[in-house]
């Protein structure tokens, strides 16, 4: 039962509902390894990869809320709990404690290109269905891109 009326039809709802979902968890999670790799990172690139980390967080935890609000918006109540994120992310997981920076760099950019990956179908499958959540999808798939190619220089 949905308690917002949508403008979209209950298939393209639930389409929609799915991208908008899956984009969640994995907005979650890469905010989340993000921050752990963030604490732990050390080595002689400690200081640029600890705030570049940073700065992947912000457009994350920025975007969750942005995908998490248009679900609603649709009709589809988001789950973003740690057990949701934890059995539904594409993203593996990262090691504990210290971690080379250049160790950093390869999880962040295997982590986003598996995130951008599905955030590509995700922009697929929403062009006829919902232009407005594919739009969102499209702006937040090109932050991460500009955060992969930055991680891809880190590590030449």
């Amino acid at each position: 039962m949905s308690v917002v009326n949508s403008p979209l039809s209950d298939g393209d709802r639930t389409l929609v509902g799915h991208a908008l979902q899956g984009a969640l968890v994995d907005l979650v999670d890469l905010s989340l390894i993000s921050k752990q790799v963030h604490w732990n990172v050390v080595g002689p690139r400690f200081r640029s990869v600890h705030l570049q980390l940073d700065e992947v967080v912000d457009t994350a935890r920025r975007h969750a809320d942005t995908v998490a609000e248009r679900a609603s918006a649709i009709g589809v109540p988001p789950d973003g709990r740690a057990a949701t994120v934890a059995k539904t992310s594409g993203i593996g997981e990262v090691q504990d404690g210290w971690i080379e920076d250049g160790e950093v760099v390869r999880t962040l950019v295997t982590a986003l290109a598996a995130v951008i990956g599905r955030m590509r179908e995700r922009i697929a499958a929403t062009a006829e269905p919902d232009p407005v959540s594919q739009d969102i999808l499209i702006g937040l798939t090109a932050e991460l891109e500009k955060h992969h190619w930055m991680f891809q220089a880190e590590s030449r």
